[in-house]
């Protein structure tokens, strides 16, 4: 991923507040995770966990007894999230280090086994991570392949608002360009192509994308 991984670890402490999470990025947040529909018991993966700004959102669906995988490539953010998971008693958060583009299903599906997990999980998210990465189809295919075929998976990204509100495109791009995200990539497109039923909703003037559906059985297994 270049100087992404970089650029995250300098402003890892700060990230919750620099982020402008309250203001637009947690209403897509809110409705990824709501398409998603995680239940109890369920494993969900956090593809680009970051700080681990969606953990209380799972949480809320999986509760104690479910589990969350969150991967990163950023230590640092991935330190923000421990830290988090501590503060809040979250004994059920198993977090890997790795690049969702060029990890090994077999091996990051083995690491999650031995800290504890399954090797497959139930349903996965990527919110504001796959246009982070050049080679996200790679990070996507990878994201199927390490759930279980009929698994949830949500995507959640970001492209030029739209109608009355994209008087604000300016910002929205130097937001992008800032923290590293390609405006254009629109990764939700895989969602569309690769799952059934797919749940759709736009939020912020269409600034948020979001798609859910269910993986097909096609997608490859950890070996």
């Amino acid at each position: 991923m270049g100087p992404i991984p970089e650029r995250y670890s300098i402003f890892a402490p700060l990230y919750d507040v620099l982020s402008a999470e309250f203001p637009i990025y947690r209403a897509g947040r809110v409705l990824g995770i709501a398409a998603m529909a995680p239940r109890m018991g369920d494993q969900v993966l956090d593809v680009g966990c970051g700080t681990g700004l969606n953990f209380p959102l799972l949480q809320a669906g999986i509760g104690e007894t479910g589990t969350i995988v969150g991967l990163d490539s950023s230590a640092d953010m991935l330190r923000q999230a421990r830290r988090r998971a501590t503060k809040r008693g979250w004994n059920n958060v198993i977090l890997l280090q790795s690049d969702a583009a060029t990890l090994d299903p077999a091996e990051v599906a083995a690491r999650v086994t031995a800290a504890g997990g399954q090797d497959r999980s139930d349903a996965a998210i990527a919110s504001y991570a796959l246009s982070l990465m050049p080679q996200w189809p790679r990070a996507w295919d990878n994201m199927r392949a390490l759930c279980r075929p009929g698994a949830m998976l949500s995507v959640v990204d970001m492209q030029d608002p739209v109608g009355a509100a994209a008087l604000f495109t300016p910002l929205a791009r130097l937001a992008c360009r800032l923290g590293g995200a390609d405006i254009a990539a629109r990764p939700w497109q895989a969602v569309e192509r690769d799952c059934t039923g797919v749940l759709r909703a736009t939020a912020r003037g269409g600034h948020l994308q979001i798609r859910a559906g269910r993986s097909a059985a096609d997608a490859s297994e950890p070996s």
